[in-house]
C-alpha cells in the first residue's frame, strides 16, 4: 500500500493552481475588477493584491490554522466560514474550492473520516483538515493559505490585462512579508472581518454575462 503523503511538501505541491482546488478557474474578484475599471496596470493590480491578501487570505488562513490545531472543529468551522462570508456568491465560491479540495485529499488519505466536512465544505475547512493529515503545523498551513490567495488572483490578473509575467511575479514577491506577516497573525486565533470591495465584485461578477471566470 502507497504511504500516506506528509510534510510541508505535500501542502504546497497542493496549492499548485493546476490541482482540482480550482484556483485556475476562480480569479478571486479580479476579472470583475478589471470589467469595472478598478485594475488597469501592475500598480493597481499590486495594490489589489494587498487588500485580498489582509482580508480574504488572513481570515481563511485563521479558519485553516484553527482546525488544523485542533482548536475548531470541521462542522463550527463551517458556521464560522459562513458568518465571515457576508456575500453568497463568495460563499459559493468558497465551497467549490472546497469540494475541489476534498475531492483530491479523499484520494490522497483514503482512510481518513471526510464525511465531518458534508458534501459543500468551505475551502478553508477542507484546508484545516489537510494541514492535520499532512501533520504540518497551523503555521505552516497558514502561510500556504494565505500564498494560494494572492497568486490565484495574481495569474488571473496577469491574464486579463496581457501584463508581463516577471512584472507581476515582482509584483508578487514585493507583497511577500505582508504575506508572512499575515500567516503570522492567522495563526494565532480567529480574525473576523470582511471586504466591502471585494463582496460587491463577487455578487456582480454572478451575474456577469459569459464570464470568464468561475469567481
Amino acid at each position: 500500500m502507497r504511504d500516506q503523503p506528509t510534510g510541508l511538501a505535500t501542502l504546497l505541491a497542493l496549492a499548485d493552481s493546476r490541482l482540482p482546488i480550482g484556483g485556475h478557474v476562480h480569479s478571486g474578484g479580479v476579472e470583475e475588477a478589471v470589467a469595472s475599471g478598478l485594475l488597469r496596470d501592475a500598480d493597481s493590480v499590486e495594490r489589489y493584491l494587498r487588500r485580498r491578501v489582509a482580508t480574504t487570505g488572513l481570515v481563511t488562513a485563521s479558519l485553516a490554522a484553527a482546525v488544523c490545531a485542533g482548536d475548531l472543529a470541521p462542522d463550527r468551522a463551517e458556521l464560522e466560514a459562513d458568518a465571515r462570508t457576508p456575500s453568497p456568491a463568495a460563499r459559493a465560491a468558497s465551497r467549490a474550492q472546497g469540494r475541489g479540495l476534498l475531492r483530491l485529499a479523499k484520494q490522497l488519505w483514503p482512510h481518513q473520516d471526510w464525511t465531518v466536512v458534508g458534501p459543500k465544505p468551505h475551502l478553508s475547512t477542507v484546508f484545516g483538515m489537510v494541514g492535520r493529515a499532512c501533520e504540518t503545523t497551523p503555521d505552516e498551513l497558514a502561510g500556504v493559505v494565505v500564498y494560494t490567495t494572492l497568486t490565484g488572483a495574481a495569474t488571473a490578473a496577469q491574464r486579463l490585462l496581457a501584463l508581463d509575467p516577471a512584472v507581476i511575479a515582482a509584483g508578487t514577491i514585493a507583497i511577500a512579508p505582508l504575506c508572512d506577516a499575515t500567516a503570522a497573525t492567522a495563526a494565532q486565533g480567529l480574525v473576523a472581518l470582511s471586504d466591502p470591495l471585494q463582496d460587491v465584485l463577487a455578487e456582480r461578477h454572478q451575474v456577469r454575462d459569459m464570464p470568464l471566470f468561475a469567481s
